[in-house]
């Protein structure tokens, strides 16, 4: 089958999918209207519906005539709180939440998937089973809340996708092994002493103090942490005070560690703490220390790798090794539960104004990218001996 030209047909409709879901995004945990559509548009179809799976997700199911495998393909359908600054007609409808990441599209291209499947399940050798998830952009994310639920009950195998703005339109990445980190986060208050700017020996300053762990944090990677593995710290808030000749009684910092490893990760949670601790010592200071674990790291098997690879190849796309990537993805749960693989499909064109990072105000997606997507699970679902 030319799974590309019946995805091509079918990308008017798509694309129209996808930009009315833009225009009507729900964040997190909070997705009625989007999950009421999806499943009216699957209740068009042939297919088995378990409705909110977990909380809100949804899981369709459609067979063949034959005792083939089972293989499940996953989208997310969350949006983010961010305002949308695009200048574009189908831009968000409700203020203050966008489509930032590609969720919307994520969703279209099951959609569509759903529809060809529809028209061709007499060709079904087994069973296909589609993931539509909730909240994968909050954490615990859904995936954990679906896979208790029995999301993957008979599945044999899972394959997911991202639409990534930072690779060309049309391009397919991924690779064996480790692909995406773990996306822990922390929160620290310094407990100092307040008091008059103009008498800081009357004080304990927590401003100068956390100054003071920002900068040694920043050693635990490049001075701790073996060279050829991969950590990022980053600071993303830091606030205290309220007075330019006030010394505030407390400083506060969140941020983000990023790892593949968990001998890494505790590596990093330690060395944090000692700091802290050493601090606390030398200034008389107490603290609070939070930090919370992220999703999994997301980890392809080798074999569903390069059936990615091959699917790619074979419809003659662009394929290309995908970078490891310190963004995270609640993808990795499945991956933990079955065997599979997530590879992401270009749709950076700078033409169509679609390179802005994820998760800015001005991100948008190079929309002819989704057909790419569509056959590409098409293709995997055929090398699977599904079709």
């Amino acid at each position: 089958m030319d799974w590309f030209q019946l995805a091509r047909e079918k990308e008017a409709r798509m694309i129209e999918t996808r930009r009315y879901l833009h225009q009507y995004p729900e964040v997190s945990f909070f997705e009625k209207h989007t999950h009421a559509y999806i499943v009216q548009r699957l209740e068009q179809l042939d297919f088995e519906i378990n409705d909110h799976v977990g909380q809100n997700g949804i899981i369709a199911k459609i067979s063949g005539n034959k005792q083939g495998p089972t293989i499940a393909l996953r989208a997310d359908f969350d949006a983010l709180p961010i305002e949308d600054l695009k200048d574009v007609p189908y831009r968000s409808k409700v203020p203050g939440v966008m489509h930032a990441c590609g969720h919307d599209g994520h969703t279209a291209t099951l959609l569509t998937v759903a529809e060809l499947l529809h028209e061709h399940q007499q060709k079904l050798k087994g069973t296909v089973v589609l993931i539509f998830q909730y909240g994968e952009e909050v954490t615990p994310g859904g995936a954990q809340e679906m896979i208790a639920d029995n999301a993957l009950m008979g599945v044999d195998k899972i394959y997911g996708n991202h639409l990534w703005s930072g690779y060309p339109t049309g391009t397919i990445h991924t690779r064996p092994g480790p692909m995406m980190a773990q996306p822990d986060e922390f929160n620290i208050k310094i407990h100092g002493k307040g008091g008059h700017g103009a008498k800081p020996h009357e004080t304990i300053d927590p401003v100068v103090i956390l100054a003071e762990f920002i900068l040694s944090a920043q050693k635990i990677v490049s001075r701790t942490i073996d060279p050829v593995k991969q950590a990022v710290i980053s600071f993303g808030k830091i606030q205290a005070g309220e007075a330019d000749n006030v010394i505030p009684d407390t400083a506060i910092c969140r941020g983000t560690v990023r790892t593949f490893e968990p001998e890494v990760q505790q590596h990093i949670y330690h060395k944090m703490d000692k700091l802290l601790q050493g601090l606390a010592l030398a200034n008389d200071i107490t603290y609070d220390f939070d930090y919370v674990k992220g999703y999994l790291p997301v980890y392809n098997h080798e074999a569903s790798a390069n059936i990615v690879k091959e699917a790619a190849n074979t419809l003659n796309f662009r394929y290309h090794d995908a970078d490891l990537m310190m963004v995270g993805e609640d993808f990795s749960y499945y991956l933990k539960a079955r065997p599979g693989a997530f590879f992401f499909t270009g749709c950076g064109n700078p033409e169509k104004n679609s390179e802005w990072p994820h998760h800015s105000p001005h991100f948008d997606i190079d929309e002819s990218a989704m057909k790419y997507t569509v056959s590409t699970f098409m293709k995997i679902l055929e090398l699977e001996n599904v079709l």
